[in-house]
């Protein structure tokens, strides 16, 4: 259940740090928002807004609230295989995965057969240079780095998952900077102080607020059929180790994004920074983190919460002291008994499990958000 930590803020995190509640408080004091913030558990701080975050606002959107990776967010795969259909090892996996989905900072890969899959997304409405025109078709079906994941999952019944965590890459990071810095621009021109710089915002009915909703939606259609080509090539490689199967749904929702909704009797923007739309019956993947337990739910629909919930675990560390403070060596520990880049340990420090809040307790938090449909446990992890 949540409690009032604000003025005009609600939150669901037995686990946050202060600074997330003061962050969080900055954007709730804007004049524009409509309502509550509502803080899932997995909250902590981003850039700007609290990743972690649902903010309902009226005739205005916060960039930097939508954040940079517009449009990221999981896609998972049931099959029908289970744990006996799979090979004693997975380690076959691994070089087809790496090879049919690259990952990393600035990696792509040339992709032809993309091309009528990027014809169908439109265009933006931001002229996009030739190099971004590069950028946009060779890292389309590309993973990304930092918590972009491939995993191979068994669920409470031992029947197979492929879970995947993408965004909208390079061109999606480009298009939301240049948003949010000409956002920031504006604010200037017009004298409009803030607690917080980068909680610009743009006005509904204004050019520059029509370029961002267009540009935005693109991106987000381009990181949905982005995880969507990943995902058909993710399950058709497991297949292939596995001699066989065959899909029964999939699941692919968005985290980072913002769209209309109706709630408190008016039309509003709901941005969800890190945090999944949750409504009566919606299914979403919320994962943790390396080595722990990942979790397919159907939405309850709570209105306190704007109907969402949190995208996964939240981290309790950053990046930089994580590093600093865990090692290679209890990472490898934490993922005994699993295929996963192991020779890249040392890379992978700032994603250990001890980084993230713990992904039960979350799960615990939001009871009254979420209802757990399937557990799943990890067998194989890819990471950029």
């Amino acid at each position: 259940m949540p409690k009032q930590v604000a003025h005009n803020l609600l939150s669901w995190a037995s686990e946050i740090d202060e600074g997330a509640v003061e962050q969080a408080a900055r954007t709730a004091r804007l004049p524009f928002v409509a309502g509550h913030v509502a803080l899932m558990p997995d909250a902590h701080v981003g850039i700007g807004a609290t990743v972690g975050s649902v903010i309902p606002t009226e005739n205005a959107i916060i960039p930097a609230a939508v954040g940079v990776d517009i449009g990221c967010g999981m896609v998972a795969t049931e099959t029908t295989l289970t744990a006996a259909d799979l090979p004693d090892s997975l380690d076959a996996l691994m070089p087809l995965v790496e090879r049919r989905i690259p990952a990393g900072v600035g990696r792509g890969h040339e992709d032809r057969a993309a091309d009528r899959a990027l014809a169908e997304l439109g265009r933006p409405h931001t002229a996009l240079t030739p190099k971004q025109e590069k950028t946009v078709a060779v890292q389309f079906g590309t993973l990304g780095s930092g918590n972009h994941f491939v995993e191979v999952c068994l669920d409470e019944r031992d029947r197979v998952w492929t879970v995947l965590h993408s965004g909208s890459r390079g061109i999606g990071n480009q298009l939301a900077t240049a948003h949010i810095t000409g956002a920031k621009k504006l604010m200037k021109r017009q004298l409009i102080g803030l607690e917080d710089p980068d909680l610009a915002y743009l006005v509904q009915g204004t050019p520059e607020f029509t370029a961002y909703v267009e540009d935005m939606l693109w991106s987000q259609r381009y990181a949905m059929a982005s995880r969507a080509r990943m995902d058909r090539a993710l399950v058709e490689a497991l297949f292939r180790v596995a001699g066989g199967g065959a899909r029964v749904r999939t699941i692919n929702c968005h985290h980072n994004f913002t769209q209309r909704e109706t709630h408190l009797g008016r039309e509003l923007w709901i941005t969800r920074k890190g945090a999944i739309k949750a409504d009566v019956g919606d299914e979403g993947v919320i994962p943790g983190s390396m080595g722990t337990r990942s979790y397919i739910v159907r939405g309850l629909g709570n209105p306190a919460s704007y109907a969402s919930s949190s995208h996964g675990a939240g981290r309790r560390m950053s990046r930089g002291r994580a590093k600093r403070e865990l090692s290679a060596a209890s990472l490898a520990e934490a993922m005994r008994g699993r295929t996963w880049n192991a020779d890249r340990a040392a890379f992978l420090v700032d994603e250990h499990p001890e980084a993230y809040k713990p992904i039960d307790q979350v799960m615990d938090d939001q009871k009254d958000l979420v209802e757990v449909r399937h557990t799943l446990r990890q067998v194989f992890n890819y990471k950029g």
